[in-house]
């Protein structure tokens, strides 16, 4: 591994900060706040957190975490059975780790994903004692060339009083220029961020760093973790041919050219169908402002529709990873990683127009969007960057299969039992049985068009009666609170919606 490194590594005497990750660890203390690497399962630190867990096991301590998004390699559950995690943000997917937020032994912080950089910036959140990055390589002056991921790294690297770097030989060498690192100013003063359009670069490869504060630097050679791609299903691909055949009503009505805004789409099946789904209609010279790309990203890159893709971070299924990885520089000057503060910066999605389709848990008739808590109370992963994109895009789209739990709950509900989204941020709510667009529409308006496109047919007449009934009672946006909580006292109860079927409020 040395040899591989050397090829890379341009630090003077770098050398003598090479540690083990336990090394490493043990310059990380109880009490500490801890900012690592990592967005999607991508570009995480690898052997820290390990070294970290098997330290807890004869001497507990605990840590704030903070890293971009999401880790792989199961780290977020290793890291809390092991009990080092007392808080954690801003996103995680992992079960275990799940279990302990809902359980209240891990103080879990869910933010949208463009805010922590600004709040450590501005010292909103304490001091961040420890960054730990991986790097695909390191520049003379101390600078850190990320591997899949940016996330918040470059703010990682600023604020941390010092820096281990995770120098993973394993990740292709072609990543190097891959990078537009460009780290706003602090407020007030900022200037405005200088991107017109996706494919505009402003910073450098590399996140710029202190060389003196790079306290280790630990070798590793490991690949990420590969994403799970769900194959599309019959009610995944009839959501992404109503969003197409949207799409192309929006191009004939004359809102939109072929190649319509930037696309924005979060992670998951129904994401990878939509963007699939568009190699089959008359769409070109496409663009992407979106957090990660997935194996559709580079399908749509392989095929031509997609001339050009921003993210933070790229995450890929082992069969697809294999292609890319293996021939990374085809894509070099069709792909660009920023930090996720900018990928997700409310004000270039207003500015380039995004058109942002993420995943909601369910919605309600009124176009509220609830897309982190099951049944109001347990977490499931958090809010993501879902937020950032739905207020200010061109289009806020958000898709959801009409019902969960092989039918025993609706999907689309009287009142959702937690708010992510008001209905001031949603245009569009799709599932497979249709689309409803609820733009200039008022809310009783919106609720008759989305129980009539967007409800399974066994909910409408529950879901209608209920609208009867609260439209009875008045309102600008009609409601009987004690009937439309009814339907998530059933489903915590019961298990099932469907005796609401029966006996429609």
């Amino acid at each position: 591994m040395i040899e591989l490194a050397a090829q890379r590594c341009q630090l003077p005497r770098w050398r003598d900060r090479l540690q083990s990750a336990d090394e490493a660890a043990a310059l990380i203390h109880d009490g500490m706040t801890v900012g690592m690497s990592g967005f999607t399962r991508a570009g995480e630190a690898k052997q820290v957190p390990l070294a970290l867990a098997r330290r807890a096991e004869h001497e507990p301590f605990q840590i704030t975490l903070m890293t971009g998004a999401s880790l792989g390699h199961d780290t977020d559950g290793i890291l809390a059975d092991a009990g080092v995690l007392a808080r954690r943000m801003p996103f995680q997917v992992d079960r275990r780790l799940r279990a302990a937020i809902n359980r209240g032994e891990v103080m879990f912080v869910d933010s949208h994903l463009s805010e922590m950089s600004e709040q450590l910036r501005h010292d909103q959140l304490g001091a961040l004692d420890i960054a730990v990055i991986e790097a695909v390589a390191i520049t003379a002056d101390g600078g850190i060339v990320p591997t899949a991921s940016v996330g918040n790294s470059a703010s990682f690297a600023a604020q941390a009083d010092k820096v281990i770097i995770e120098f993973n030989v394993a990740a292709p060498e072609a990543l190097i220029g891959l990078h537009d690192i460009y780290v706003p100013a602090k407020r007030p003063g900022r200037q405005p961020i200088p991107i017109s359009a996706p494919d505009t670069r402003i910073g450098t490869p590399y996140i710029p760093v202190d060389p003196d504060k790079i306290a280790a630097i630990v070798l590793t050679q490991e690949q990420d973790s590969p994403a799970d791609i769900t194959p599309a299903n019959e009610a995944t691909q009839r959501i992404a041919e109503h969003l197409i055949g949207f799409f192309e009503s929006e191009v004939a009505a004359g809102r939109m050219s072929l190649s319509l805004m930037p696309l924005q789409a979060g992670i998951g099946s129904v994401a990878n169908a939509v963007l699939h789904g568009l190699m089959a209609g008359p769409f070109e010279d496409l663009t992407m402002y979106s957090e990660v790309l997935q194996d559709s990203t580079f399908e749509l890159l392989d095929h031509g529709t997609l001339r050009f893709a921003s993210a933070s971070a790229i995450t890929l299924s082992d069969a697809y990873g294999a292609k890319v990885w293996n021939n990374l520089e085809r894509y070099r000057d069709r792909v660009v990683l920023r930090p996720q503060e900018l990928s997700n910066h409310p004000g270039m999605s207003r500015r380039l127009g995004v058109i942002a389709i993420n995943t909601a848990i369910e919605f309600d008739i009124y176009g509220n969007v609830n897309s982190t808590h099951i049944n109001g109370t347990h977490m499931m992963n958090g809010i993501g960057g879902s937020g950032d994109f739905a207020r200010n895009s061109h289009l806020s789209i958000f898709v959801t299969t009409s019902t969960a739990r092989g039918g025993a709950l609706s999907s689309v509900v009287p009142f959702v039992s937690h708010v992510d989204h008001v209905e001031h941020d949603v245009d569009i709510l799709v599932t497979e049985h249709g689309l409803a667009d609820l733009r200039g529409l008022a809310p009783r308006e919106r609720a008759r068009v989305i129980i009539d496109r967007c409800a399974d047919p066994v909910y409408r007449p529950a879901l209608a009666a209920y609208f009867d009934n609260a439209c009875a009672r008045g309102g600008h946006t009609p409601h009987c609170l004690e009937q439309a909580l009814a339907w998530h006292v059933a489903a915590q109860r019961d298990g099932s919606m469907r005796a609401l079927v029966d006996q429609p409020t």
